[in-house]
């Protein structure tokens, strides 16, 4: 029966009003969005180091964050001629100083003057400045050995997740059997799966193969593809290159095998490459889509529509805060780049320190500029040392009885697969956890180790991995390995 008017003031005043938004009548897409890299584990090492503030005793004095790639949490120093930059352009009198190199303030002058007002407080257009467009194409375009690069096929974002999310939201449609379906790797990097729930759009998993170091087979895109083909309309597939968190590099064979693939099944790359300066192993080289696409020729080079993301948050740079990263489309219809500048220009803008950031990334100094050596060892060193690092999580993980890590070639993580004995399965399910969950809060409440577990990005049943970013120093990494392959051993000897 509806409510008079009379009957409706009376509701509120005996305060029993309901709220207009609640779980049962906000967005249901929202609701199925997860996100494991922040989720309840993390929420959790938050709480605890919380309790270290108040004095609470813990059987550890510290919480090691190691479930996100966030390399300046982590310790590592920006580089110094990336910061001197952005100080010069956020703080334009510092032009005036001797503390800074001459390369530093040309660099920083030569932006300013892109800027509206010559200010960074400026918005600048949606696609982003320019002139840092042009920078971006010019990176491209040496890193691909000559391949032309359109500054107009290059747009600036927040970060590369953005840019991801847009070109998304221009491939979702239908309804029922019509509705979008995505192909992502499992494992995956938990951005997918997020994006795709929240676009309502159907995720098609395709799996990584564990046993050959988590190379990617076209015979398993085929298998997920032609089931995925009964319920949704498959329109897009996602290669994330080099791995995350599965930390293998693609060999130029496997690249062309996708594109083929991709050019037969009329599906649209995606390209995630924000990992391209973190390559490791020995006879890994990183080969970006757009090179390959190029290099085998029409009708490849001519009509597969691609799109590859790039961002300052990782590399050598890992200037994550600043969330700059640009997206670059190949073969993308003319009108739908029209309808994704719109898009864009919704957002206004991406951050402009961010996309000055980029531009120092895609434009670092020259071997005759006197920032030159100093930039290029400060990038060696921590290259090298996140290679040592990657070595040094192997090696310790595969000595450890019931824990294996396949190699770690490129990216920032180990991925491990680790033996759970029936009755911590047992009690995990009772508890209403994923196994792999349980263990790593067990992990984290006993040692202040904070991983992700492996069912945040997906893996085969009846499997159990873990991720853990390679980024703590390595005075802390080696005694974190060392204590989690303890707490591995504790814990099956608890359950056996």
């Amino acid at each position: 029966m509806a409510l008079r008017a009379g009957d409706h003031s009376q509701v509120a005043m005996n305060g029993l009003k309901e709220k207009v938004l609640t779980l049962d009548t906000m967005n249901p897409c929202v609701r199925k969005v997860e996100y494991a890299v922040r989720g309840p584990i993390v929420l959790r090492a938050l709480e605890l180091e919380q309790e270290l503030r108040q004095g609470v005793k813990k059987p550890f004095t510290e919480v090691i964050r190691a479930n996100i790639g966030d390399a300046q949490a982590m310790g590592q120093k920006p580089i110094t001629f990336l910061r001197q930059v952005l100080a010069l352009c956020v703080h334009p009198d510092l032009l005036k100083s001797p503390d800074f190199p001459e390369d530093a303030k040309r660099k920083a002058e030569r932006i300013l003057q892109a800027c509206g007002g010559h200010s960074l407080g400026a918005y600048s257009i949606s696609s982003g400045i320019q002139l840092i467009r042009e920078d971006v194409a010019r990176y491209i375009e040496q890193r691909d050995g000559g391949i032309p690069a359109d500054p107009n096929n290059i747009y600036l974002s927040t970060g590369a997740s953005d840019a991801i999310v847009t070109v998304l939201k221009l491939l979702v449609a239908g309804e029922g059997p019509t509705r979008t379906g995505v192909l992502i790797p499992i494992p995956q990097y938990p951005l997918y799966s997020a994006a795709l729930a929240e676009l309502n759009a159907v995720r098609v998993d395709y799996y990584l193969d564990e046993e050959c170091a988590w190379a990617l087979d076209v015979a398993e895109l085929r298998r997920a593809l032609c089931q995925a083909r009964d319920h949704c309309c498959p329109r897009a597939l996602c290669i994330i290159n080099p791995g995350n968190p599965t930390g293998q590099v693609q060999a130029r064979e496997c690249i062309e095998a996708v594109i083929r693939f991709a050019f037969e099944e009329r599906l649209f790359l995606m390209a995630d490459e924000v990992y391209q300066d973190n390559v490791y192993a020995e006879g890994s080289q990183f080969h970006s889509f757009k090179k390959v696409l190029t290099e085998m020729g029409p009708p490849y080079a001519t009509q597969q529509e691609l799109a590859s993301f790039h961002s300052v948050s990782k590399g050598y740079m890992g200037e994550c805060g600043f969330r700059g990263g640009y997206v670059e489309v190949v073969n993308l219809d003319a009108a739908v780049q029209q309808q994704m500048q719109k898009l864009l220009s919704v957002r206004l803008c991406p951050p402009v320190p961010g996309q000055v950031l980029l531009s120092m990334v895609v434009s670092p100094p020259a071997p005759s500029d006197p920032s030159f050596a100093q930039f290029q060892a400060e990038r060696q060193a921590v290259l090298a040392e996140l290679a040592a690092k990657a070595k040094l999580t192997e090696q310790v993980f595969n000595e450890a009885p019931g824990i294996r890590c396949n190699p770690v070639q490129g990216a920032m993580y180990s991925f491990p697969r680790v033996q759970l004995p029936p009755r911590a399965v047992q009690r995990a399910q009772e508890l209403g956890l994923a196994p792999d969950m349980f263990f790593c809060m067990r992990l984290l409440e006993e040692t202040g180790i904070c991983v992700v577990p492996g069912s945040g990005f997906g893996q085969r049943e009846g499997t159990y991995h873990f991720r853990m970013t390679i980024l703590p120093p390595m005075e802390k990494l080696r005694p974190l390995l060392e204590k989690l392959s303890q707490f591995h051993a504790k814990f099956t000897r608890e359950y056996s």
